[in-house]
């Protein structure tokens, strides 16, 4: 081979390596697609919108930065196609702004990211063994009632529930069909202001009365079985005339079903990008994780958007086989 010819070849194998590489990235399935994701602007759910994120991304998609609604408002968001997907949809809690927002028709929810969440009422364990509380249906008695008051109005003070987060309408609904408005009055501030008062009440030895979830860092730094407990409801009421029973396999009513958190996302973009479509469907992520990363959020200089997607990172990090699964798979069903 003369000297041109090895020039030729040599540049035709630059050629071909550029094209190569060239068509490598010209086959991400979301190269030049614009994805909006939303959330609702509760630090305990930033973690698992952030992986989803980070797989968007790592298709190719072009990933803003999070918008931040309450959940009615996301759900309508994404039915219009304002934004593109939401993270933390809880089925069966948001089925009503689901349905309101066009159902299936404009929205796409598959199978649950996170499984066996559960919510409910809680009271600090030494009052609850003190006075044999186990229900919350026994705060009709006013003497009980006030052991919780801690505004001197009289009444129990619940650290409950915001207005649009779903969870309060359950309240709410409860509160009127067990006959409690008499002696519970329902604090619906900000939750991480009143769930922090909650906390330095029973730091300081007062008796608390509060509504959480789980997976969420509250139940790490107010242990159940330990610190806490869970109480019952009386029978199971829900609104919208739901008539499910939310007796759970233990046979413990705590008045809310176990639910499951989704990705929804807008119907049309799934329906015309089967690689979203496909990680949309694989993602999982276990409650054992969100807790720790949400207790993790507890320390200093870790409850920002900022540490969570560091958070998220070193998830990834220790999950790469999977996390690298999703994206083959969801590469491959855009083929």
């Amino acid at each position: 081979m003369n000297l041109i010819q090895s020039a030729k070849c040599s540049l035709m194998g630059a050629v071909l390596t550029f094209t190569i590489s060239s068509s490598a990235f010209a086959q991400l399935p979301g190269s030049g697609i614009t994805v909006q994701p939303g959330q609702i602007n509760v630090d305990g759910e930033n973690f698992q919108t952030i992986i989803v994120m980070k797989g968007l991304e790592r298709l190719g998609y072009d990933v803003k930065p999070v918008q931040n609604a309450k959940y009615p408002a996301l759900h309508i968001a994404a039915a219009n196609g304002d934004i593109t997907f939401i993270a933390d949809h809880w089925y069966p809690l948001h089925t009503a702004f689901f349905d309101k927002a066009g159902g299936g028709e404009k929205l796409s929810r598959g199978e649950a990211m996170i499984s066996n969440c559960a919510q409910g009422y809680l009271i600090d364990k030494k009052t609850a063994d003190q006075y044999g509380i186990t229900n919350i249906g026994q705060l009709k008695d006013p003497e009980i009632a006030e052991l919780f008051d801690a505004d001197n109005d009289g009444k129990a003070d619940l650290a409950g529930c915001p207005p649009g987060w779903g969870c309060e309408r359950v309240i709410e609904h409860q509160l009127d069909t067990f006959k409690l408005r008499d002696t519970i009055h329902h604090n619906q501030g900000t939750y991480s202001a009143i769930i922090a008062d909650t906390i330095t009440r029973y730091r300081e030895g007062q008796p608390v009365l509060y509504y959480t979830w789980t997976p969420y860092w509250v139940s790490g730094v107010l242990v159940p079985g330990k610190d806490v407990v869970w109480i019952e409801v009386p029978f199971s009421a829900l609104p919208d005339n739901r008539t499910t029973d939310t007796t759970l396999s233990n046979g413990k009513n705590y008045g809310f079903e176990v639910n499951g958190q989704y990705i929804v996302a807008n119907k049309s973009f799934v329906e015309n990008n089967p690689a979203a479509a496909k990680l949309f469907e694989l993602v999982r992520v276990s409650p054992n994780a969100i807790s720790a990363q949400n207790l993790k959020m507890q320390e200093k200089g870790e409850g920002t958007w900022e540490a969570s997607v560091r958070h998220a990172d070193a998830w990834i990090r220790a999950n790469q086989k999977t996390f690298e699964g999703w994206i083959e798979k969801a590469i491959a069903a855009a083929r």
